[in-house]
C-alpha cells in the first residue's frame, strides 16, 4: 500500500499529496478512518479521498480500508515472528524469559501515561452517571475484569458483551451526556470498538481508552488515553501491562470509596449468609 502511494506520488494533485503524506505518517490510524474522517485529518474533502483511493485502483473506499488493515496485520505478524525467533534460538529457561518479557512491558508502560491523565480517568469513572465497558476478542478478559470490580465499587456499570456491532449499538441505546464509555483495544485494533466509540462520542458521552500507544486509532475519539505496552510473543499478546493499568484504576477508586465499599461488602456477606449462597455442601462436606 505505502509502496503504491510512493510510486504514484509525483502524479498526484496537491490535495491528493496531502492525503498521501498523512497516510505515510499515520498509517495505523488511517486504516480505521472513514473517508470523511480521513479527509478532515488530511485537510481535504471526502470526495478527494474517494478519488485518491480510485487512483490507487480501488473501486470502493471500503476495499482501500481493508487493504490498509491487511498490510498493518502483515507487519504485526512479521514483528511477532522476530520476537518468536529470539525464543526459538535459545528455548532454555523459557518461563523465566517470558516473565521477564512481561515485566519489561510493565516497566516500559510506567511513563506512558501522565498522572494528570490517570487522575482524569479516575474522576470520570467516579462521577459518571453510567459506565459502559467494551473490549472485544483478546480484550474481553480485560473488559470483564474492569466491569466486575467497577460493579463492586459503584452502581450503573454495564459491559457491552456482543461481537455484533448492531447489538452493541442496541446496548448503548441510552448512552449520553454524563455517561462514560471505556474502550479497550490493542493491535490488531477492533473496528467494532472504534465504531462504538464514535457513536458514544456523537451522543455526548465522555470516553476513556486503554490502548497501546499514541499511534493507536483509538486516540481519535478520546482525550483520556491510558497507554500500556502489549509486546507480542508468538500467538498470545502480553496483557499484563494493561491489566496493571486497570488494577491501578481499581485501587484509586477503592481509596475514594473505601467506606461505601466496606458497607456494601458487609451487606453482600449478610445476603450470602441469609440465602446460603455458599452452603457447605457446595464446597464438599468432609463428613459426607
Amino acid at each position: 500500500m505505502l509502496d503504491d502511494i510512493l510510486k504514484l506520488y509525483d502524479k498526484m494533485s496537491p490535495a491528493q499529496k496531502k492525503i498521501a503524506d498523512y497516510i505515510s505518517e499515520n498509517d495505523e490510524a488511517a486504516a480505521f478512518m472513514t473517508a470523511a474522517r480521513l479527509g478532515k485529518a488530511a485537510g481535504v474533502s471526502e470526495a478527494t479521498v474517494v478519488r485518491f483511493t480510485a487512483m490507487l485502483g480501488y473501486d470502493k473506499y471500503s476495499e482501500f480500508q481493508q487493504a490498509m488493515a491487511d498490510e498493518m496485520q502483515s507487519r504485526l505478524v512479521a514483528d511477532k515472528k522476530n520476537t518468536t525467533n529470539k525464543f526459538k534460538a535459545d528455548p532454555s529457561g523459557l518461563m523465566k524469559k517470558v516473565l521477564v518479557h512481561d515485566a519489561q512491558n510493565i516497566v516500559d508502560s510506567i511513563h506512558l501515561v501522565p498522572d494528570s491523565t490517570f487522575d482524569l480517568a479516575v474522576d470520570l469513572l467516579q462521577n459518571a452517571e453510567h459506565v459502559y465497558v467494551l473490549g472485544i476478542r483478546n480484550c474481553a478478559p480485560l473488559a470483564d475484569l474492569l466491569t466486575y470490580y467497577l460493579g463492586v465499587i459503584r452502581p450503573g456499570v454495564r459491559s457491552l458483551t456482543s461481537n455484533n456491532i448492531s447489538e452493541i449499538y442496541e446496548q448503548m441505546n441510552w448512552i449520553g451526556k454524563g455517561d462514560v464509555l471505556v474502550g479497550i483495544s490493542f493491535p490488531r485494533y477492533s473496528l467494532r470498538t472504534l465504531r462504538a466509540m464514535d457513536f458514544a462520542n456523537s451522543q455526548g458521552a465522555r470516553l476513556i481508552t486503554i490502548t497501546d500507544s499514541e499511534y493507536s486509532p483509538m486516540n481519535m475519539y478520546s482525550s483520556c488515553n491510558l497507554w500500556a505496552k502489549t509486546d507480542m510473543i508468538t500467538l498470545a499478546d502480553s496483557l499484563v501491562a494493561p491489566m496493571s493499568v486497570i488494577n491501578a484504576l481499581i485501587v484509586a477508586l477503592y481509596l475514594k470509596n473505601e467506606k461505601t465499599i466496606i458497607e456494601n461488602t458487609k451487606r453482600l456477606e449478610d445476603l450470602w449468609k441469609d440465602y446460603q449462597t455458599y452452603d457447605k455442601d457446595e464446597l464438599g462436606d468432609p463428613g459426607e
